[in-house]
């Protein structure tokens, strides 16, 4: 690769950044857990929902939310062990509410 061919990275940072707004954020957080529901129905878990992953990775936020980042990085990076542990104990919680 010829070292002419490369542009110089801009230096400059953007003015204004573009917030979302809380419609918009609830839409991409529901679209990051109905992708991980998909990964798990990927691996055979068959009946995972987006509601689901959404109740268990949540459950972490008691006192608030946390940072976007943080947020996005507790999806993305959810196990299907920990999610199968946490499915198994709201069973037991609460025995009458399956699905």
């Amino acid at each position: 690769m010829a070292r002419q061919n490369l542009k110089p990275v801009s230096r400059r940072r953007r003015q204004s950044a573009e917030l979302l707004s809380e419609a918009e954020l609830m839409k991409c957080i529901e679209d990051l857990c109905n992708s991980k529901a998909e990964e798990f129905r990927y691996f055979g878990y068959e009946d995972v929902t987006g509601e689901q992953v959404w109740a268990c990775v949540s459950e972490n936020y008691r006192r608030g939310w946390p940072r976007l980042n943080r947020l996005v990085n507790d999806i993305l990076s959810l196990k299907a062990t920990r999610f199968m542990n946490w499915l198994m104990v709201s069973v037991y919680k609460n025995p009458g509410d399956e699905k």
